[in-house]
C-alpha cells in the first residue's frame, strides 16, 4: 500500500514539470536565419509528448527545433541583367550607321553602282538639254516674231528686204531664198506666168520650215529615250538589290534587320534615282514639243506673208509704170 502511494506521487510530480518546460517551448518565436532570397519559412515542430520516466528521475526541457538555412541564391542580381544586355549590344554593332544616299552607294553592289551613275549622268543630260534648247528657242522664236511683223508690214519684196537686211534667223533665211529665185527667174517672167515662180518659191519655203524644224527638235530625242528606258533602269538596280539582300540572308542564316537593311535601301536608291531622271525628262520632252510646234507656225506665218509678197510684185510687174506708181 506504502509503495502505491510513493509510485503516484512520483508520477504527479514528473507531470508538473514537463507540462511548463512544453508551454515555454511552443510560446518562443521562431527567428529564421537572413538569407539573400525569401524562402518559405519551416513548420514550427510539435512539442513532444512527455516521455514515462522512473520515480525521482528528472525530465530536461525540450529544445526547440531550429530552422534550417535558406540556400543562397545561386547568381547575384548583377549577372542577369548583364545576360540580357550582350545580345543588344551585339546587334547595334552589326548595324549600319551610315544609311545617306552617299553610304548607300558607297556600300552598294557594282552593279547597283553601275545603274546609279548611269541615272545620274542621264538626269544630268536632261537639264543641260533643258538649258540649251530653251535658249536656242527662246531666242529662235523672238526672231521669227519679229521677221514676221516686218513682212507683213512691207508692201513689197525688196522694202521686206532692206528692213531685215543684216539680221539672222530662219524669218529672215525664207525672205532672202524667195529674193533669191525671183532673182534666178527674173528672165522668164516677162515670157511666161508667175504661176511657175510662185511654186518654185512656196517649194523652197516649205524645204527651209521643215530644216528649222528638225534643227530646233534636234536634242529633244534623248528626253525621250531617257523618259522611257530610266525607270525600267531603275527597277533593274532594284531587282539586283533585293537579290544581294536574300543572298546575305541565304549566306548568315538569319533575318535579322542588320542583314537585310543594306540591300533593300540600295535596291530603293536605285528606284529613286530611276524616278529623277525619268519625271524630269518627259515633263521637259513635252513642254519642247509644244513650243516647237509653237515655233514652227511662227515660221508658217512668216512664209505666207514672203508668198504674198512675191505674188504682189509679179501683179505689179505686169501693170504699166504709171499705175504701178
Amino acid at each position: 500500500m506504502l509503495r502505491r502511494l510513493i509510485f503516484a506521487a512520483a508520477i504527479i510530480s514528473s507531470a508538473a514539470v514537463c507540462l511548463p518546460a512544453a508551454g515555454l517551448a511552443q510560446q518562443e518565436p521562431v527567428n529564421p536565419a537572413p538569407s539573400a532570397q525569401p524562402a518559405t519559412p519551416a513548420p514550427s515542430a510539435e512539442p513532444a509528448p512527455p516521455a514515462m520516466t522512473a520515480p525521482g528521475a528528472t525530465t530536461a526541457p525540450a529544445t526547440p527545433a531550429q530552422p534550417q538555412a535558406a540556400p543562397e541564391a545561386s547568381s547575384t542580381p548583377g549577372a542577369e541583367a548583364a545576360a540580357p544586355a550582350a545580345e543588344p549590344s551585339a546587334v547595334e554593332l552589326n548595324l549600319p550607321h551610315d544609311l545617306s544616299p552617299w553610304g548607300m552607294f558607297m556600300a552598294a553592289d557594282i552593279v547597283v553602282k553601275g545603274v546609279m551613275i548611269g541615272l545620274a549622268f542621264a538626269s544630268l543630260v536632261t537639264w543641260t538639254v533643258w538649258l540649251a534648247k530653251s535658249l536656242e528657242l527662246a531666242g529662235a522664236v523672238m526672231r521669227a516674231r519679229r521677221a514676221v511683223a516686218i513682212i507683213v508690214g512691207a508692201r513689197s519684196l525688196s522694202e521686206a528686204s532692206r528692213q531685215l537686211n543684216g539680221r539672222g534667223g530662219a524669218g529672215a533665211l525664207l525672205l532672202r531664198a524667195a529674193e533669191q529665185e525671183v532673182e534666178m527667174s527674173a528672165a522668164a517672167i516677162d515670157h511666161a506666168k508667175g504661176d511657175g515662180l510662185k511654186e518654185r518659191v512656196s517649194s523652197r519655203l516649205s524645204r527651209i520650215e521643215a530644216q528649222a524644224g528638225r534643227r530646233m527638235s534636234r536634242g529633244t530625242g534623248v528626253l525621250a529615250t531617257i523618259g522611257s528606258t530610266a525607270p525600267f533602269v531603275g527597277l533593274f538596280g532594284t531587282v539586283w538589290g533585293i537579290m544581294n539582300a536574300f543572298i546575305g540572308i541565304s549566306e548568315s542564316q538569319t533575318t535579322n534587320l542588320a542583314v537585310v537593311a543594306p540591300g533593300i535601301a540600295e535596291a530603293l536608291l536605285a528606284t529613286a534615282l530611276g524616278l529623277v531622271a525619268a519625271i524630269p525628262a518627259v515633263v521637259i520632252y513635252n513642254v519642247f514639243a509644244r513650243s516647237i510646234t509653237g515655233y514652227r507656225q511662227v515660221l508658217a506665218d512668216a512664209s505666207a506673208g514672203v508668198e504674198r509678197l512675191v505674188s504682189r510684185d509679179l501683179d505689179f510687174r505686169h501693170l504699166p509704170v504709171r499705175a504701178a506708181a
